[in-house]
Protein backbone atom coordinates (compact mmCIF):
# COMPACT_ATOMS: atom_id res chain seq x y z
CA UNK A 1 0.00 0.00 0.00
CA UNK A 2 1.39 3.39 -0.99
CA UNK A 3 1.19 5.99 1.74
CA UNK A 4 -0.12 9.24 0.33
CA UNK A 5 -0.09 11.37 3.46
CA UNK A 6 2.98 12.33 5.47
CA UNK A 7 0.98 12.04 8.68
CA UNK A 8 0.76 8.26 8.17
CA UNK A 9 4.54 7.85 8.03
CA UNK A 10 6.38 6.18 10.86
CA UNK A 11 8.83 8.98 11.74
CA UNK A 12 10.23 9.18 15.29
CA UNK A 13 9.50 12.41 17.15
CA UNK A 14 11.78 11.71 20.13
CA UNK A 15 14.90 9.76 20.92
CA UNK A 16 16.85 8.91 24.06
CA UNK A 17 20.33 7.51 24.58
CA UNK A 18 21.22 4.69 26.93
CA UNK A 19 24.06 2.29 27.70
CA UNK A 20 24.87 -0.82 29.69
CA UNK A 21 27.36 -3.54 30.51
CA UNK A 22 26.76 -7.17 31.48
CA UNK A 23 28.99 -10.08 32.46
CA UNK A 24 28.14 -13.78 32.52
CA UNK A 25 29.64 -17.13 31.52
CA UNK A 26 27.18 -17.25 28.58
CA UNK A 27 27.47 -14.54 25.91
CA UNK A 28 23.70 -14.24 25.37
CA UNK A 29 23.13 -13.79 29.09
CA UNK A 30 25.83 -11.09 29.24
CA UNK A 31 23.98 -9.29 26.43
CA UNK A 32 20.68 -9.57 28.31
CA UNK A 33 22.32 -8.14 31.45
CA UNK A 34 23.73 -5.23 29.42
CA UNK A 35 20.23 -4.59 28.03
CA UNK A 36 18.88 -4.71 31.58
CA UNK A 37 21.42 -2.16 32.82
CA UNK A 38 20.51 0.05 29.85
CA UNK A 39 16.84 -0.30 30.78
CA UNK A 40 15.73 -1.76 27.45
CA UNK A 41 15.57 -5.50 28.18
CA UNK A 42 11.74 -5.66 28.20
CA UNK A 43 11.25 -4.59 24.60
CA UNK A 44 11.46 -6.28 21.21
CA UNK A 45 14.31 -4.31 19.72
CA UNK A 46 14.36 -3.63 16.00
CA UNK A 47 17.70 -2.31 14.80
CA UNK A 48 17.53 0.44 12.22
CA UNK A 49 20.11 2.44 10.33
CA UNK A 50 21.40 5.78 11.40
CA UNK A 51 19.23 8.72 10.33
CA UNK A 52 18.12 11.19 13.00
CA UNK A 53 14.80 12.47 11.63
CA UNK A 54 14.12 16.20 11.26
CA UNK A 55 12.51 17.71 14.36
CA UNK A 56 13.35 14.63 16.46
CA UNK A 57 13.92 15.82 20.03
CA UNK A 58 16.59 14.21 22.16
CA UNK A 59 15.10 13.55 25.59
CA UNK A 60 16.39 11.99 28.80
CA UNK A 61 16.41 8.24 29.34
CA UNK A 62 14.11 8.71 32.33
CA UNK A 63 11.55 10.63 30.26
CA UNK A 64 11.77 8.22 27.32
CA UNK A 65 11.46 5.08 29.44
CA UNK A 66 8.04 6.24 30.61
CA UNK A 67 6.74 5.91 27.04
CA UNK A 68 7.78 2.27 26.64
CA UNK A 69 5.54 -0.73 27.37
CA UNK A 70 6.95 -4.24 28.00
CA UNK A 71 6.86 -6.36 24.84
CA UNK A 72 6.46 -3.44 22.44
CA UNK A 73 8.57 -3.04 19.32
CA UNK A 74 11.25 -0.45 19.97
CA UNK A 75 13.33 0.86 17.10
CA UNK A 76 16.98 1.37 18.05
CA UNK A 77 20.36 2.22 16.62
CA UNK A 78 22.70 0.00 18.64
CA UNK A 79 26.42 -0.44 19.03
CA UNK A 80 27.48 -3.66 20.79
CA UNK A 81 30.75 -5.37 21.57
CA UNK A 82 31.37 -8.63 23.40
CA UNK A 83 34.39 -10.68 24.39
CA UNK A 84 35.55 -13.35 26.82
CA UNK A 85 39.26 -12.65 26.34
CA UNK A 86 40.63 -11.92 29.83
CA UNK A 87 41.68 -8.29 30.39
CA UNK A 88 40.37 -7.20 26.95
CA UNK A 89 39.11 -3.58 26.87
CA UNK A 90 35.91 -3.34 24.80
CA UNK A 91 33.75 -0.34 23.92
CA UNK A 92 30.51 0.52 22.15
CA UNK A 93 29.43 4.04 21.26
CA UNK A 94 26.64 5.89 19.48
CA UNK A 95 27.58 9.28 18.05
CA UNK A 96 25.00 11.89 17.09
CA UNK A 97 25.32 14.85 14.72
CA UNK A 98 22.30 17.15 14.73
CA UNK A 99 22.14 20.16 12.38
CA UNK A 100 21.07 23.49 13.85
CA UNK A 101 18.27 23.59 11.26
CA UNK A 102 15.41 21.59 12.85
CA UNK A 103 14.01 20.79 9.38
CA UNK A 104 17.19 18.97 8.35
CA UNK A 105 17.96 15.39 9.27
CA UNK A 106 21.04 14.34 11.21
CA UNK A 107 23.09 11.21 11.62
CA UNK A 108 23.76 8.60 14.26
CA UNK A 109 26.84 6.40 14.08
CA UNK A 110 27.57 3.04 15.67
CA UNK A 111 31.12 2.33 16.77
CA UNK A 112 32.29 -1.00 18.24
CA UNK A 113 35.90 -1.19 19.37
CA UNK A 114 38.60 -3.10 21.19
CA UNK A 115 41.26 -1.28 23.20
CA UNK A 116 39.41 2.05 23.40
CA UNK A 117 38.13 3.92 26.43
CA UNK A 118 34.67 5.46 26.54
CA UNK A 119 36.18 8.89 25.77
CA UNK A 120 38.14 7.70 22.74
CA UNK A 121 35.21 5.66 21.39
CA UNK A 122 32.77 8.53 22.00
CA UNK A 123 34.95 11.11 20.25
CA UNK A 124 35.39 8.76 17.29
CA UNK A 125 31.64 8.09 17.07
CA UNK A 126 30.85 11.82 17.11
CA UNK A 127 33.44 12.50 14.39
CA UNK A 128 32.01 9.65 12.34
CA UNK A 129 28.44 11.01 12.61
CA UNK A 130 29.59 14.49 11.56
CA UNK A 131 31.60 13.16 8.62
CA UNK A 132 28.61 11.09 7.39
CA UNK A 133 26.35 14.13 7.61
CA UNK A 134 28.89 16.32 5.79
CA UNK A 135 29.30 13.70 3.07
CA UNK A 136 25.56 13.45 2.54
CA UNK A 137 25.30 17.21 2.26
CA UNK A 138 28.15 17.26 -0.27
CA UNK A 139 30.36 19.35 2.02
CA UNK A 140 34.04 19.17 2.76
CA UNK A 141 34.82 18.16 6.31
CA UNK A 142 38.11 18.30 8.19
CA UNK A 143 37.49 17.45 11.84
CA UNK A 144 40.54 19.35 13.05
CA UNK A 145 39.41 22.56 11.34
CA UNK A 146 35.67 22.12 11.91
CA UNK A 147 35.71 21.76 15.71
CA UNK A 148 35.18 25.00 17.66
CA UNK A 149 36.75 24.22 21.04
CA UNK A 150 35.36 27.31 22.73
CA UNK A 151 31.77 26.71 21.64
CA UNK A 152 32.10 22.91 21.66
CA UNK A 153 30.41 22.49 18.29
CA UNK A 154 31.30 21.52 14.76
CA UNK A 155 31.03 23.88 11.81
CA UNK A 156 30.47 22.40 8.38
CA UNK A 157 30.48 25.15 5.76
CA UNK A 158 28.14 27.71 7.35
CA UNK A 159 26.09 25.06 9.16
CA UNK A 160 26.46 24.50 12.88
CA UNK A 161 26.25 20.90 13.97
CA UNK A 162 25.70 19.89 17.58
CA UNK A 163 27.08 16.56 18.60
CA UNK A 164 26.81 14.15 21.46
CA UNK A 165 27.58 10.54 22.18
CA UNK A 166 26.85 7.79 24.61
CA UNK A 167 29.59 5.28 25.21
CA UNK A 168 30.21 2.24 27.36
CA UNK A 169 33.50 0.45 27.91
CA UNK A 170 34.57 -2.37 30.18
CA UNK A 171 37.48 -4.70 30.79
CA UNK A 172 36.77 -8.42 30.56
CA UNK A 173 37.37 -10.10 33.92
CA UNK A 174 40.43 -12.32 34.43
CA UNK A 175 38.22 -15.42 34.73
CA UNK A 176 37.14 -15.13 31.08
CA UNK A 177 33.40 -14.69 31.54
CA UNK A 178 31.75 -12.91 28.61
CA UNK A 179 31.38 -9.18 28.93
CA UNK A 180 29.04 -7.27 26.64
CA UNK A 181 28.89 -3.49 26.33
CA UNK A 182 26.22 -1.63 24.41
CA UNK A 183 25.08 1.86 23.62
CA UNK A 184 21.74 2.61 22.00
CA UNK A 185 19.58 5.38 20.62
CA UNK A 186 15.93 4.48 21.21
CA UNK A 187 13.31 6.09 18.95
CA UNK A 188 9.84 7.06 20.16
CA UNK A 189 6.78 7.99 18.09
Amino acid sequence: MLLTSRKNLLVPKKMFLTKGVGTHKAELRSFELALREAGIEKYNLVTVSSILPPECRIISKNEGSKELVPGMLAFVVMARSSSNEPHRLIAASIGCAKPADPNAYGYLSEHHAFGETEKVAGDFAEDLAVSMLASTLGMEYDEDKAWDEKKEEFRISDKIVRTTNISQSSVVSPDGDYTTVLSAAVFLF
